[in-house]
């Protein structure tokens, strides 16, 4: 955007755009000023309190596509106008991994989630940028045509970024086995909810690959919990309330671990937005919220769990070996259906990859995607 005037106030510069004003307060340029960047890491090197708490700007001239301040102490900084322009106070800047989610109910079904091909995805970053933002849009894809092997969606998990590692280990096996420390090893029905909401950060995105799905039952269970919260946010507001602001405890606890946090069962950005659904009725501990509240939490918790029983929410399918689902455990709940182990074998390899791992394959991308577009 193209600078129009520029006027040194006594604490502050203000910029006229083409169609607005900004008013940049004179420490906040001061403090990001290029030359207390380290040039190769562009990590801070400035100490802002080796800084005047009011530093005094003299002249502000513009040069080329920079922006040349003065200082009464002799400083002069050097600006980038696109720098000015994207991070005026009061605006967040432009980020490419801040997909805003689409939500769903049950118009979401077996032949409309978003799938891609493990092989276009492995091989060509294009369709990996596509098929991500497609993830992060809402909050569920399905990848197909994977290898016969179990680390192949670990692979495709691997193009993104970094496994995250749990007391579960870094992958795991989802079949029906002795002596199991999680109902997700066992052939038991388990309810739509979210994976780990007792770890202080669970786990963002979650790989399922298929490899076996012979046996009776075993159908997989999703629900959009951003587009349930929503819901509730609007047909009772008290209830909605009470599960963002009250911490109820979450623990899980075998021979090996002990983990426990109290958080709530939503969490709101700043602007007020859903960005985190924490909810697991086998993983819920014992409710210790204050006896004058506990009544109608209980209402509001009862509200929200029969959202995860309406179908209005349900999307339901069966994996086939060789499919494998992704979906943000901090938005989409999953579940399943029972399966009868004696009439075949069932088995998903898992693994997740945080939130911050997959923003930042986003952002990546869209830097070599672009450039590979404008080549």
């Amino acid at each position: 955007m193209t600078i129009g005037d520029l006027l040194v106030c006594a604490d502050a510069l203000v910029v006229t755009w083409a169609d607005t004003t900004t008013f940049f307060p004179t420490i906040w340029l001061r403090d990001n000023c290029p030359s207390g960047l380290h040039p190769q890491t562009q990590e801070r090197l400035l100490d802002l309190l080796a800084l005047d708490s009011a530093p005094v700007l003299t002249s502000a001239t513009i040069d080329g596509g920079h922006v040349i301040l003065e200082y009464n102490d002799g400083h002069v900084s050097r600006i980038a106008v696109s720098m000015l322009s994207a991070h005026r106070p009061g605006q967040r800047a432009a980020d490419t991994a801040a997909v805003a989610p689409q939500l769903w109910r049950s118009e979401m079904c077996a032949t409309t989630v978003p799938r891609c091909g493990a092989g276009q995805i492995m091989a060509d970053d294009s369709a990996l940028n596509t098929w991500m933002h497609d993830t992060a849009r809402y909050g569920i894809t399905i990848v197909d045509h994977l290898e016969d092997r179990v680390s192949a969606g670990v692979d495709v998990a691997k193009r993104i970024g970094f496994l995250r590692e749990t007391n579960f280990g870094t992958t795991f096996e989802v079949i029906n086995k002795p002596n199991p420390n999680n109902l997700a090893y066992t052939s038991v029905a388990l309810p739509l909810h979210t994976d780990l909401p007792n770890q202080e950060v669970p786990p963002g995105y979650q790989f399922l690959h298929c490899l076996a799905n012979e046996a009776v039952g075993g159908g997989s269970l999703f629900a959009d919990g951003f587009a349930m919260a929503e819901d509730l946010r609007a047909e009772d507001p008290e209830a909605f309330r009470l599960l963002c602001e009250v911490h109820i405890p979450f623990r899980f606890h075998d021979r090996e671990a002990d983990i426990r946090v109290h958080e709530p069962v939503i969490t709101l950005a700043p602007s007020g937005a859903v960005i985190e659904i924490r909810y697991n009725a086998h993983l819920a501990g014992i409710f210790d919220m204050p006896a004058d509240i506990m009544a109608g939490y209980y209402r509001a918790y009862r509200a929200f769990m029969a959202k995860t029983r309406d179908a209005k929410y349900r999307l339901v399918f069966r994996l086939k070996a060789g499919e494998m689902v992704v979906f943000d455990n901090r938005r989409v709940l999953h579940g399943r259906d029972s399966f009868d182990p004696s009439t075949g074998f069932r088995h998903l390899h898992g693994c997740y990859v945080d939130r911050g791992e997959f923003a930042s394959r986003l952002r990546m991308l869209e830097r070599t995607v672009s450039a590979a577009a404008a080549a």
